[in-house]
């Protein structure tokens, strides 16, 4: 064999026929996939007339499950933003401390509903607005809106004391304007207001006192129950609603009605002076309509807050100063303290003015 003679020549192989040697330039791994799935389509007959729908429904793929992430966010955020505000609505301060207006304007204290230790009427509540309303230097004069039955006498002599005193020590007037009703214990708040203005189908009035519970006795001598109650102090169990009534210990309890009955009188008197027209009638615990107040003295005239604010003080613009319990208090206060206060109070009884 020559030294120029050719080397064997590479006998052709059918199966390996038209394989391309491998490229080491790079290639995007997505090209290199739509190529071969190209690739493939184009192999079997007929396919390259769906290549279209394919790409189409792809991208249709694509975008739908682009939208869903997009409101899935969203609603992950909308969530979000629920709760915070949520958990500011329920631990929402109850007393806010209220910037100075600059502009001369009338405050308003607001007293609804019962007027007890617990409630947004209560002594600590009402004094705090007033405390507040009567040292802005911009406030013209305090207005109370009332629409209360009444409730403590000894939470409502808190808040007439106090009015009293700040009305001195500020030099302000304060007016009461009556809602629905403004009745016992509310109207002896009102009765610390230089004038009382009222609606003529207000409710005023109810100048009284009185003590409730209840007795079980007869009941428990029915049912065979007996009531064994040890005390130390012969007046220790006064008033239990489960012993007969002891007479000495309900005169004795009348006599305090009594005594806080004639308090509740000076006060109208000392609020009211010259302006009430006294009848035998006044301090038997009856209400009257506003009208009717009107003529005995027990208001001064008729006028909702808008009127007093721009015709009595001239500060047409008003201020609201009355705290707000946050939704955590209001339902401590309803599942928790409230229902036990509850239980007691009708079990044992208890002193009001309503």
């Amino acid at each position: 064999m020559s030294s120029h003679d050719e080397l064997p020549q590479p006998i052709a192989d059918p199966l390996i026929e038209g394989v391309q040697p491998v490229s080491a330039a790079p290639s995007s791994a997505p090209a290199a996939a739509a190529n071969s799935a190209t690739a493939g389509a184009a192999a079997v007959p007929g396919a390259s007339a769906y290549e279209p729908v394919l790409l189409e429904f792809a991208r249709e793929y694509l975008r739908d499950r682009r939208s869903e992430r997009r409101w899935r966010m969203f609603f992950r955020m909308l969530w979000l933003v629920l709760l915070v505000f949520a958990a500011w609505l329920f631990f929402y301060p109850t007393h806010l401390h209220r910037p100075s207006n600059n502009a001369p304007h009338t405050a308003l204290v607001e007293v609804r509903g019962e007027i007890a230790a617990d409630t947004e009427a209560s002594a600590e509540l009402i004094l705090s607005a007033l405390k507040e309303a009567f040292e802005d230097p911009a406030s013209q004069a305090v207005v109370l809106r009332i629409n209360s039955p009444g409730g403590s006498p000894v939470q409502a002599g808190i808040i007439y004391d106090e009015i009293q005193r700040l009305k001195v020590l500020h030099d302000k007037k304060v007016f009461a304007v009556v809602e629905e009703m403004c009745a016992s214990g509310a109207y002896y708040i009102a009765a610390a207001a230089d004038e009382i203005y009222v609606d003529k189908a207000s409710m005023v009035g109810s100048i009284g006192v009185l003590m409730d519970g209840f007795g079980f006795t007869g009941l428990m001598g029915k049912l065979g129950v007996e009531r064994r109650l040890l005390t130390a102090g012969e007046n220790k169990g006064m008033l239990d609603p489960y012993s007969p009534v002891s007479p000495k210990q309900q005169a004795y309890a009348q006599t305090m009605l009594n005594q806080i009955h004639q308090q509740f009188i000076a006060v109208v008197r000392e609020g009211r002076g010259k302006r009430l027209k006294e009848t035998p009638e006044m301090f038997s615990g009856l209400f009257w309509n506003g009208e009717q107040a009107v003529k005995m003295g027990l208001a001064d005239e008729f006028g909702n807050l808008d009127y007093v604010a721009r015709e009595v003080v001239k500060a047409e613009e008003v201020i609201d100063y009355t705290p707000r319990e946050n939704v955590a208090e209001r339902l401590a206060k309803r599942f928790g303290a409230a229902m036990g206060e509850g239980v007691v109070k009708a079990a044992r009884g208890g002193l009001s003015m309503r």
